[in-house]
Parts: C-alpha cells; structure tokens; sequence
C-alpha cells in the first residue's frame, strides 16, 4: 500500500522491560505519531518469562504490559496511533487477551489486538546437541536444562497484522528492528527483495529500538558529554521516508538532546560489523552511511544499503545453570579496607573449610577492584568506606545458600565494624544460541476484537 512521499512517524515507546512509562505517554498524547513501538525484550528476559508461565500459564508476558497499554491505549485509539510490542515474552497470545479485556473494560469498542505467535521453536532445538555457551563450561546440555529456545522472527507477520487492520500486535521474541521496520514495510509498500531500502528501515529501528538511549541516556558523562534535563528525558521519534532516509527528532520541551554524537554512538551500539549487520529481514551495511545534524534536535542517517537476508535464523536458547549465592557487608573509617579483605579471607576460608562446593568463586570490594579487579585499581587512595561481596555459582540451592549465609555470619564472627549485610539466592539461567532453518518456523496470526 505504497503512498508516494508519505513520511511514516515512529515513536519509541521503551528500551527495555522496566523503561520508563511517562515518556511514552507524552508521545501518545503529543506527538504526530503513526506508530508507537514498545521494545521489551532481552534473550535472558524471554527465559525468565518462559519458567514463569511454566508456573502460571497464562503468565509469561511483560509484568508491565497492562500498566503500558492502560497509560498509552485511549491516546492511541483517540489519535490513530497504533502500537506493536514484544511485550508477549514467553505468551504473546495470554498478552492479547490481557489487552482486549482491558480495552473493554477501557470502552474502546472495536479495538483489534493480534498476536505473533510461531517463534517458540523448544521441540526442534532440545535434541540437537548444544553446548553451554561459556569458555569455562563447554559441555553438551541436558535436554532437561533447557528452558526455551525462541527464534527472532521477521516482519512477516507483523505486516500481516497490520495488513488485516490491527491496531495492536503483540509478539513474542522477534529481531528489535524488525518492530519498526514492519511499520515501514507494511506503509511504503517495499518488496521482500528491495535490500536497500529494507537495510534503511532496519536501520531506522536499529536507532530507535532503545528509546532514550538515543537521546542522551547511557550517553551523558559530565563535563565530557553534558545532556540537559535528563530527569526529564524525552524518548525518539523517527520520521522515515519511502526511500529509507530516516531523522531522528524527539518532543521539543522534554528532556535530553538528539545529536550527530548520540545518534553516532547508538548506529555502533552492538553492531560487532559495520557492513555486514545481520538480521533476519537483511544484512545492514553501514559502511557508507552519514550521520548530519539538520536542525536542532533533528538528524538524519543516509547512505545505508543492504544485502540479501540470512537463510537461517538465529535462536536464543534458555537453559539451566545452576545457583548463585550472593552476600554483601559494609565495613566504614579508619582501616576500613583492610577489614573488608580481611572479611573476604575469612568467607573464602570458611567455605573450604565447611567443604561448599563453588563451580566458580569471586570476591570484590565494591568501590575499589570490583569493575576492573586490582590490577587498574592499584595505586589509588583507600576510600573511607567499602563494601565487600562475595559471589559463587553453584550447582544446588543448598550449597549456594551457604555461601551467602557465611558473609551474614561475618556480624559477630569477622573483622568490627561490619554493618548493612545482605545476602541472595537465585537459580541461574544462561543463556546460549543456536540457528534453524527458516523452513522450520512456522509464524502465525491470532484475532482478538474488543
């Protein structure tokens, strides 16, 4: 359904699971919008989300997904802005429903909802052989450790429910750009093979996939990169052509800024190669593309081309990993380091003593060679205060329970002067990956009418 010269406006709606919501809703309400997308979803996130729905199986979407659609949907609706989200996770079809009762129970009579499904491909992945993906544990998985295996999907779908009159598409684990690039597909009409401008789309969602990143969030760096009201920080909005040429804006009186360098820095933001970024609608390269500033808070990306999209998908895999064991404890004043290795000493000590069995053990004092260890720490001036922490992954609950229940000990039987002590026990799920034909996924659309 090409439209010659029509502009087609994205908003990014969140970055991540737990992203802000009022930047969002001032897009709903404010902006010149055609789309707001929220971007949901990380590899660990989906895991996490497929045990919870083994618990509850009508869980395993995004916990925040209601409180998003209750802030965004009547702006939506009013506006004709319509949204597509990952936040299905692990459920993308209990999500669509969750969202049609809301909507009724919103009065928003009419409101289509469509779910993604066809990404959750565990029964073709859980024989196959793989391996743990970590250097010090190269070992073939178990079956039954393997929690999820989800391949990243494409913009079929999407465009197929946009297609069929959507106003919200739910799915579970699709490529990030592809949330942004079905939009453009799907309004400027471009051919499953027209590389180019498919790469410019992508790339377009690629900018735009981590919200406030672009605008000046995990950019600012006082003195060196200042960004203004970042309290206050306004999330993109991309404004895309039927050529691929995309500018990024934002909302004139939020915070935060949109500049060659923060549109610089997120174009690179995980891309490990320039010109061959792949995914699963077409292999980006970026080695031409220019970045220009062309206005304030206004830049516009050209120059991108694409080849012709992988054969296979990628897969990312959920697994079981064992437990961590996790204590912290806070030593302060004079001699306040030392107390604090000698408190790490002591719990290294008393786990070989008690015979806890550590698959791996590390030891750190927060504020001085916890990020990057002793060696760059040297040389500098011992702080005032410390907090010591100790961590190991273990194979059982129990043995990592003890770990962190060695470091509480530490009040009445380690250095004086420990305060603050805390301690945690979690399951591990790691996470590794894999490819599979596309011939083996089958994606499909599932209807909900408010």
């Amino acid at each position: 359904m090409k439209d010659s010269g029509r502009i087609v406006r994205i908003g990014a709606g969140a970055g991540y699971a737990g992203d802000r919501i009022e930047p969002a809703i001032e897009l709903a309400e404010r902006a010149a919008l055609d789309y707001l997308v929220f971007e949901c979803l990380a590899e660990r996130t989906i895991a996490l989300a497929q045990l919870e729905r083994r618990h509850d199986p009508s869980l395993g979407y995004d916990p925040l997904l209601l409180t998003r659609m209750r802030a965004v949907l009547p702006a939506c609706r009013r506006r004709g802005i319509r949204i597509v989200t990952n936040a299905g996770a692990a459920n993308p079809a209990g999500a669509a429903a969750a969202v049609c009762e809301l909507a009724r129970e919103l009065e928003l009579a009419g409101l289509r909802i469509a779910a993604v499904l066809g990404d959750d491909v565990v029964e073709q992945v859980r024989h196959v052989g793989l391996r743990a993906d970590d250097t010090d544990d190269d070992r073939a998985l178990r079956p039954d450790e393997i929690l999820s295996a989800n391949a990243y999907l494409g913009v079929e779908p999407i465009v197929e429910a946009l297609a069929g009159g959507a106003d919200v598409v739910i799915t579970g684990r699709v490529a990030d750009s592809s949330l942004f690039l079905a939009p453009l597909v799907h309004e400027h009409g471009w051919a499953v093979d027209d590389w180019t401008r498919r790469a410019r789309g992508a790339t377009a969602g690629h900018l735009l996939e981590c919200a406030g990143q672009i605008t000046g969030g995990y950019f600012a760096d006082p003195g060196v990169k200042d960004v203004p009201a970042l309290a206050r920080l306004g999330f993109p909005i991309g404004e895309i052509d039927e050529d691929g040429a995309v500018t990024i804006t934002k909302l004139g009186d939020t915070g935060g800024c949109v500049t060659s360098r923060t549109c610089t820095e997120q174009l690179l933001y995980e891309v490990h190669d320039p010109r061959a970024y792949v995914t699963p609608d077409v292999v980006v390269d970026l080695g031409a593309a220019t970045v220009a500033e062309i206005g304030a808070d206004r830049v516009v990306v050209r120059g991108v081309v694409g080849r012709e999209r992988p054969r296979e998908l990628k897969v990312s895999v959920g697994y079981r990993d064992g437990w961590t064991g996790e204590g912290q404890i806070s030593y302060a004043g004079a001699g306040a380091v030392a107390r604090a290795r000698l408190a790490l000493e002591v719990v290294a000590e008393r786990l070989r003593i008690t015979g806890v069995r550590c698959r791996e053990l590390r030891t750190d004092l927060i504020g001085m060679n916890a990020l990057h260890g002793d060696a760059l720490s040297s040389g500098w001036l011992e702080p005032y205060e410390v907090r010591a922490r100790v961590v190991a992954r273990c194979d059982t609950r129990h043995d990592a329970e003890r770990v962190a229940n060695e470091v509480e000990t530490l009040y009445t039987n380690g250095p004086a002067g420990g305060g603050g002590a805390t301690k945690s026990v979690r399951e591990i799920v790691a996470v590794t990956s894999t490819f599979v034909s596309r011939d083996v996924v089958r994606s499909a659309v599932q209807w909900w009418t408010a």
